[in-house]
């Protein structure tokens, strides 16, 4: 199983996503546990904060959105365990159909008639 979270908002609106693999961790039984404590069932929409973070987790079929202030308890838990095992990865702005890169004029360059095409 993963345990995908993901972190957006905050002053920069950068999104970030962490990851871990459960079934190549030898402490599995203890995520496993975690996550079964988790309230699913008792998350309820949070009004929008400015510049306050939403947290998106998921594992396996279960997923759930929280505002920073609902953060707490195995929430809190399982978000900090898997922030200290996995490197965030910063989510692409321009995603491709294969996923390999940006697409779209911006990632052609500059066209010929921009001035930062040179050569002119």
């Amino acid at each position: 199983m993963k345990v995908i979270v993901s972190r957006s908002g905050g002053f920069a609106g950068i999104r970030l996503t962490w990851q871990v693999q459960l079934d190549e961790r030898p402490d599995a039984e203890e995520w496993l546990a975690l996550i079964a404590e988790l309230p699913w069932s008792e998350v309820r929409p949070a009004p929008p904060e400015p510049d306050r973070y939403i947290y998106s987790i998921r594992c396996a079929q279960r997923s759930a959105t929280l505002s920073e202030p609902q953060l707490e308890g195995p929430w809190r838990e399982l978000v900090t365990r898997v922030q200290l095992n996995a490197k965030p990865e910063p989510a692409r702005r321009f995603p491709t159909s294969d996923g390999s890169g940006p697409t779209g004029p911006a990632a052609e360059g500059p066209g010929p008639d921009d001035p930062r095409a040179g050569g002119r």
